[in-house]
C-alpha cells in the first residue's frame, strides 16, 4: 500500500511536468486536476526545503537533475506530436468526417498519449531509483504537507 502511495505521488509529479503539454481534441472532455491537487515544484530535487527534508546528496540531485534533463526532449517531442494527433482528430470531427477515419485518428492520438505516459512513468521510476527506502517515505510525507499548505481554500456551501 506504501509503494502505491508513493508511486502515485510520483506520477503526480509527471503529472506537473505534463500541465500545458495538450489540448484535449473537441470531443473529449477536459483533463484537469482536482481543485484540491497542488504539485509540489516541478523540480523538486532542487527545492532548498526539499532537499534539506529528505537530506539529498548533491550526487543524487545531479542524478535525478540528468534522468530529468534527458527525459525532457522526448517529453516534450510527444507532447508536440499529441498536440498535433489531437488537432486532427479535432478537425475530423467538426468536419464530420466518417466513423472509420474518426476512429483511426483517435487510434492514433491514444497510441501517442500511451507513450508520452509510459516516458513520463519511466522518468518517476528512474528519479525514484535515487532516492533511499528512508527518503521515499519522507517525500511522500513531504508531498502531502506541501499539497496541504498549498491546498486553495473551498468556499463553503451556501453563504
Amino acid at each position: 500500500m506504501e509503494s502505491f502511495r508513493f508511486r502515485r505521488l510520483l506520477l503526480a509529479l509527471g503529472i506537473c511536468l505534463m500541465l500545458g503539454f495538450g489540448t484535449p481534441a473537441a470531443a473529449q472532455i477536459p483533463r484537469t486536476p482536482p481543485p484540491s491537487f497542488v504539485p509540489p515544484p516541478i523540480t523538486w530535487w532542487k527545492d532548498a526545503q526539499f532537499v534539506k527534508e529528505l537530506g539529498l546528496t548533491t550526487e543524487q540531485s545531479s542524478k535525478i537533475d540528468m534522468v530529468f534533463q534527458t527525459a525532457l526532449p522526448r517529453l516534450t517531442h510527444k507532447r508536440d506530436e499529441l498536440n498535433e494527433q489531437e488537432s486532427e482528430l479535432s478537425r475530423l470531427v467538426e468536419t464530420d468526417a466518417g466513423e472509420t477515419l474518426i476512429g483511426r485518428q483517435s487510434d492514433k492520438v491514444e497510441a501517442v498519449r500511451a507513450l508520452l505516459n509510459k516516458s513520463r512513468t519511466l522518468m518517476i521510476v528512474h528519479m525514484r531509483d535515487a532516492l533511499t527506502p528512508d527518503q521515499r517515505i519522507k517525500f511522500k510525507a513531504l508531498t502531502e504537507q506541501w499539497n496541504s499548505d498549498h491546498r486553495p481554500a473551498t468556499p463553503q456551501r451556501g453563504t
